[in-house]
């Protein structure tokens, strides 16, 4: 009996930018009703790997062959055709549009005309074969983050992709939406179709996949079949070169309340706005902020660090009342703020590293003086910061944007923790990161509340904030629907937390 053809191959692939090796000789074999876990730190080549595949970056060295036969793929439309499809960390939508006209986009029908009904056949086929459904006529905008991703995949199943490549899918999902992504998974598993999922929860990766393959430094470190035998302790050495251990974390000694908000409410008509929050986070202690994606946790970070002025209630830090917050004010009393989207609102990627580093200081004298920037002093702390915080890059002037996303999270990390903040509001802080890079975010926020400060951890991931905090307030439709001791909490009451029951606390 003749073996299957695989699906797909890529064989001694290299990608070089400048001396860099982003991938060197990687070889991977995807057979038809495969899921296959691409594992690795951050910056070890995963995600340069599937755009290599997907035809955002041509290779330097090696080839392609889908189905046994070799092709050449220059740009995402030579990838669809060829029938590989990939849903990125951050979603490529028009959030004006409805959803069948994001699916129409690129597709045109007879005569240069948009296909309407063969989209909607389309769509009723994808939901037929794998559960995966959207109301045609819905706003983008107005979609949840996991309906957006569906979405995502819903396009590249209507436009015919065999292999599917999912880069962090679940980072942003409940874990009712994760459980169901994993059941559109496995049918097309079923199908015999192909998946590469990327990921660092391992826990995950260990349920749902059945083939792993690890990088490390754009080399393969390991290829393994997933028999459920490895445990996620062992996948974490396989892609870190070492053990890796939670930190530990002692008894909370909780002191004075730092940061107050007492009937708290913002303006507008999103379900988001806040509906008389009130909330303290105590000296010595890690506050975990728990909630659905848009049930007001953007709008609580942008009061805490004073991007958006409350309608009527009481902000205090520290005991002195925030009458008019501003940036700027808010990072005088005391609070630092690592924000959820780095690439964006956190760092600047057109600029050096020094720049983003030192841009909210960098009206201070030690930066500054008489109008013109004291260069030698702002080279000088990003170096020391590099040090301090491993953050792994050529030097303080490489361009922002070429840092792996751990080390945009340790340099955003540095930049705040530099000013030694009374209270620190971090927002998705590992979102993306591998276990090493969480580690040691976890590491930094853990040595904080050891010396006394206050720490508000926004987070989506359940396991993380059970890991780190010491008592989880939840939010749902821009209240907070009940605030638990971690001794208390379990995945259950925070999950009905979560869905607006208010009997579970």
């Amino acid at each position: 009996m003749q073996p299957p053809v695989p699906l797909l191959e890529m064989r001694g692939i290299c990608k070089y930018f400048g001396s860099v090796k982003a991938n060197e000789n990687v070889d991977l074999t995807l057979f038809p009703g495969d899921i296959l876990g691409l594992l690795g730190e951050n910056g070890a080549g995963k995600t340069t790997l599937m755009n290599v595949l997907f035809g955002v970056y041509s290779p330097d060295g090696g080839r392609i062959l889908i189905e046994g036969r070799p092709v050449r793929i220059r740009s995402s439309a030579d990838a669809l055709r060829h029938g590989v499809g990939m849903v990125h960390q951050h979603f490529h939508l028009v959030p004006c549009h409805t959803v069948i006209e994001n699916l129409m986009v690129g597709r045109p029908g007879r005569s240069g005309r948009l296909d309407r009904r063969g989209t909607l056949d389309g769509m009723a086929e994808v939901e037929r074969r794998f559960g995966l459904a959207l109301a045609p006529d819905a706003l983008v905008s107005e979609l949840t983050i996991g309906e957006q991703q569906r979405l995502e995949i819903i396009k590249a199943l209507v436009r015919g992709a065999r292999v599917l490549i999912l880069d962090e899918p679940t980072s942003t999902l409940t874990p009712q939406e994760t459980e169901g992504l994993f059941s559109a998974l496995r049918s097309m598993a079923a199908a015999h179709m192909g998946v590469i999922f990327i990921s660092h929860k391992l826990n995950e990766v260990r349920a749902i996949t059945n083939k792993l393959m690890i990088l490390r430094r754009g080399k393969v470190s390991a290829t393994l079949d997933n028999d459920q035998s490895i445990s996620r302790r062992r996948l974490a050495e396989l892609m870190c070169g070492r053990e890796i251990t939670p930190p530990a974390k002692p008894p909370a000694t909780r002191g004075e309340v730092l940061l107050e908000m007492r009937d708290i409410h913002t303006g507008g008509t999103s379900r988001g706005r806040l509906k008389g929050v009130s909330l303290q986070a105590h000296a010595g202690e890690i506050l975990g902020i728990a909630g659905v994606s848009g049930n007001g946790q953007l709008e609580l970070a942008e009061v805490i660090s004073g991007m958006l002025a409350p309608t009527t209630g009481v902000f205090r830090v520290s005991g002195r009342e925030v009458t008019r917050p501003s940036p700027r004010r808010v990072q005088q009393l005391g609070v630092g703020r690592i924000p959820e989207d780095r690439m964006g609102t956190g760092l600047i990627t057109t600029l050096p590293l020094a720049s983003s580093m030192v841009l909210p200081r960098i009206h201070e004298k030690r930066f500054s003086r008489g109008g013109f920037l004291r260069q030698g002093a702002i080279r000088d702390f990003v170096k020391e910061q590099m040090q301090r915080f491993d953050i792994r890059a050529p030097g303080p002037e490489v361009r922002t944007g070429t840092l792996s996303g751990g080390n945009l999270q340790k340099a955003l990390l540095a930049r705040e923790l530099a000013w030694d903040p009374l209270v620190l509001l971090a927002a998705q802080p590992t979102r993306g990161l591998d276990v090493a890079a969480a580690r040691f975010v976890h590491e930094q926020f853990l040595e904080l509340r050891r010396r006394g400060r206050a720490i508000i951890v926004i987070s989506e991931d359940l396991e993380e904030l059970f890991a780190l905090s010491d008592r989880i307030a939840v939010m749902f439709e821009g209240c907070i629907n009940g605030v638990v001791p971690i001794e208390e909490a379990t995945v259950q009451k925070i999950g009905m937390l979560m869905a607006g029951v208010k009997e579970a606390a």
